[in-house]
Parts: C-alpha cells; sequence; structure tokens
C-alpha cells in the first residue's frame, strides 16, 4: 500500500509518544457508582467501561506505549486492564503500563494532575518519547491523537491544547483559551465568569478537553518548576497552561471537530448520575452520535465469554420481547418486556416484568412482576417480586437515589444485599 507522505510523518510522531491516561479520579458526582471504583472504571455502553474509550483512540490512533495512571479505588480498573489489555507485544516495545501511586517524591499522593505526572517523571525519561500526550480517562469520545500531534508538530508548539466549541456561557465550567487567529492561546483561565469568544464567532468559546500534547524536554522542565513551588496547586489548567502562556511559550489549541460533517465532534463528560443515563441512552437511537458499530475505529475492551441474549415465552401473559433497545451477551429476558433501555452482559429479567427506560448494569437481576423506568440498576443488584421504581417520586426517593432529572440509582447497598466481588 502507498503511504501518503502526511500518513507516514504522523506515522513516526505516534510512534515517538507516550500517552499517560490520568485515571486515579474520585467522580464523586456519580454518587454511588463510584463508591467502589474509579470513574474511568464505570461501566459504560452496554459492554464497555469508560477507560476503553482513550485507551481505544490511543491504539487506533497507532500510540501503542501507554502509561495509566491510578489511584482512587483502582483493582477494578486494574483488573479490567489486566483481563483486556494484555494483548501488546513487550518486545516491539508496546505496553500499557499501570503506574499507582507511589509517593515518589515526598509522603502525599497524587495532589493534582500535573503532580500525578510529576510523580512519574523517571518512567517518563526512562521511555525516553519525544511528545508526552496527557489524557483524561473519564470521558467518552473517538478521536485520532495522530492528527493532533501532527497538527502540533507543523506549529512548532511547546504544548498542544485539545479544545471543543461549547455556548460562551456553558464554558463557565471549563478551562478556557483566548487564541489568536492561527491558534495560539493568549490566556488560558479555569472557569471564568466572563469566557473569552473564539475569534470571529462571539457566542462561542474554547473550552479545554484536558488533553496535551507536550514536547518532552518542555513538559520535563515545568514539572519541575511547577512542583518546587509551594504555591501551587499542581494542576495543569491551574497552574502549567497559564504560566507557560504568561511566559511567552508557544502553546497552541487544536480544535476537535468532526470535518467530514462541520460540526462539533462527539464528546462526554458523563460525570453525574443524569448525564451517564442520558449518554447511554443516546446509544439507543437509530442514529447516534458515537457509532460503536464503526469498524474502522473499533473500541476495544475485555471480552467477556457469554452466550447470545435470550428471549423466551410467547404466551398473552408472559412474552420475551425487546424493542428499541441493546442487549449484551449472556442477558436472558424470560416473559418480560425490554423498551428502550439499555442492558449489560448476563442480566436476568423475569417474566410479567416491564423494563423502560432504563440502564441496567452487569450481573443484575429483575425479579418478576417488577416495573423498572427511567432508572440505573448497579452492578449485582437482585430486585425482589414486585419491586416498581419510577412511577412514584417520594417513594423512590425513600429507598434510592434520585437526581434532580429524575434518574433513580439503585445499588445493592439500598437494597440491603451483599456486595458483588467484581465490581
Amino acid at each position: 500500500m502507498q503511504i501518503e507522505p502526511s500518513q507516514r510523518f504522523i506515522s513516526i510522531v505516534t510512534k515517538d509518544t507516550l500517552a499517560l491516561i490520568l485515571a486515579g479520579g474520585r467522580g464523586s458526582r456519580l454518587g454511588e457508582l463510584t463508591s467502589h471504583r474509579a470513574k474511568p472504571a464505570v461501566p459504560f455502553g452496554g459492554k464497555f467501561r469508560i477507560i476503553d474509550f482513550p485507551l481505544s483512540n490511543c491504539i487506533n490512533s497507532g500510540i501503542r506505549r501507554v502509561g495509566v495512571v491510578t489511584q482512587y479505588m483502582a483493582h477494578s480498573l486494574i483488573r479490567h486492564l489486566q483481563q483486556g489489555w494484555g494483548f501488546l507485544r513487550g518486545e516491539f516495545g508496546e505496553f500499557i503500563e499501570i503506574l499507582p501511586a507511589q509517593q515518589r517524591h515526598g509522603e502525599a499522593w497524587y495532589k493534582g494532575t500535573a503532580d500525578a505526572v510529576y510523580q512519574n517523571i523517571e518512567i517518563i525519561r526512562t521511555h525516553r518519547p519525544r511528545y508526552v500526550l496527557v489524557l483524561g480517562g473519564d470521558h467518552v469520545y473517538k478521536m485520532d491523537y495522530g492528527t493532533m500531534l501532527g497538527f502540533h508538530v507543523s506549529c512548532e508548539a511547546d504544548v498542544t491544547v485539545a479544545c471543543l466549541e461549547v455556548p460562551r456561557m456553558e464554558a463557565q465550567a471549563f478551562g478556557v483559551m483566548d487564541v489568536t487567529a492561527e491558534g495560539q492561546v493568549k490566556s488560558f483561565v479555569e472557569k471564568p465568569l466572563d469566557p473569552p469568544a473564539i475569534p470571529g464567532d462571539p457566542d462561542h468559546a474554547l473550552a479545554s478537553m484536558g488533553i496535551y500534547v507536550f514536547n518532552t524536554d518542555y513538559l520535563l522542565r515545568m514539572l519541575a518548576e511547577d512542583g518546587a513551588n509551594p504555591d501551587s496547586a499542581h494542576d495543569f489548567g491551574k497552574d502549567i497552561l497559564p504560566h507557560g502562556v504568561r511566559e511567552g511559550h508557544r502553546v497552541f489549541a487544536f480544535p476537535f471537530r468532526d470535518n467530514a460533517q462541520s460540526k462539533q465532534a462527539y464528546w462526554r463528560d458523563v460525570g453525574t448520575i443524569d448525564s451517564y443515563w442520558a449518554a447511554n441512552m443516546e446509544l439507543i437511537g437509530v442514529t447516534p452520535e458515537l457509532d460503536l458499530y464503526d469498524d474502522t475505529w473499533p473500541i476495544w475492551t475485555y471480552q467477556e465469554q457469554a452466550p447470545p441474549a435470550k428471549f423466551v415465552f410467547d404466551d398473552e401473559d408472559r412474552r420475551g420481547i425487546a424493542i428499541d433497545s441493546m442487549l449484551s451477551g449472556g442477558c436472558i429476558v424470560s416473559g418480560a418486556v425490554v423498551r428502550h433501555s439499555l442492558l449489560f452482559s448476563n442480566v436476568l429479567v423475569a417474566e410479567r416484568t416491564l423494563i423502560k427506560d432504563t440502564v441496567v448494569l452487569p450481573r443484575a437481576v429483575i425479579g418478576p412482576d417488577c416495573l423498572v423506568q427511567r432508572a440505573v440498576i448497579e452492578t449485582g443488584c437482585h430486585l425482589p417480586p414486585g419491586t416498581v421504581i419510577g412511577e412514584d417520586p417520594a417513594e423512590d426517593a425513600r429507598r434510592f437515589h434520585v437526581t434532580d432529572g429524575g434518574v433513580v440509582l439503585v445499588t445493592p447497598e439500598m437494597l440491603h444485599q451483599e456486595l458483588p466481588y467484581v465490581r
């Protein structure tokens, strides 16, 4: 196959890149979904976990040297990485390394995003990459990092920040950049009250995605300076990037767009139960923005060996059917009805039950004669016969967690049941 010069150039750049995925986040806004697991380990999309999306982006982009920085409740995340991501070949210089907090520089755990990288600075030096790609492990999106790396090199940048175009006042929740027409960052402000607009577009602002490409020498120098500053929060968005801009360093913004359709590319922060539920529900649509069936950009994960989903009974009062839904392997719908819902692996729904607008995580059992609407059912829950969820908000709030958007979260603890070992 003839390789175009631009493709060859990007291939060389990606091979000289080390990706660091910051996956130690507590994810407290997800409530009880992260009481026993880190946010990147939360299941998503029927068979995946959130961490699978940045990892798949790395593999699909040709970046096969990856470190996953862990800290909070890391057991299920580490187990998932060991089960599903051990296919890279070390003899080819490929790896996914797990980097738990090791207190390499003092007795403190990771104090910020920059400190998480700084505490692994010797590992970066050991691998000697020319570029370091810093990623969050808790967002859902598909992105070719090779394109961003090519942009970074062509701009002769010290650091490049991936950014989203968002309505200007919604940008108050992000780090926001004011840029020149060429994309060089003039200012970087964390969560500003009056976000600067995009040049030529007064209604939108450039919000940081928390994705950065650094020249390695520049990154190590900036981390060392920041680590020696007792007044720093040791955070990329609060400290490293604003300091670089103030000092006149070459900081550039890379807009994350779907150029084929001339619109903002798909990206979701599933940081709340409402947004998590909504992002899963989007996948059920006829043509969802996130195409999980795209074989040109597959999402890789641990493939549990489960039998096909099964639907049994065809009686008038107990007919096993699913409509406008997604069901993973091992599911059994036994004389029940599943409507506009997403069921993860090995879920059992018993007879005369109706599941509607609901996300059911792995190994849950929904007993007979239940009604479950607009809910998230946690891994391993066993709903007793006759359980009703989603009809009476006051009754739901007495037993479970009900969000501002009216989504009901149900966990084994709320049902006074034993926690499953594998989370």
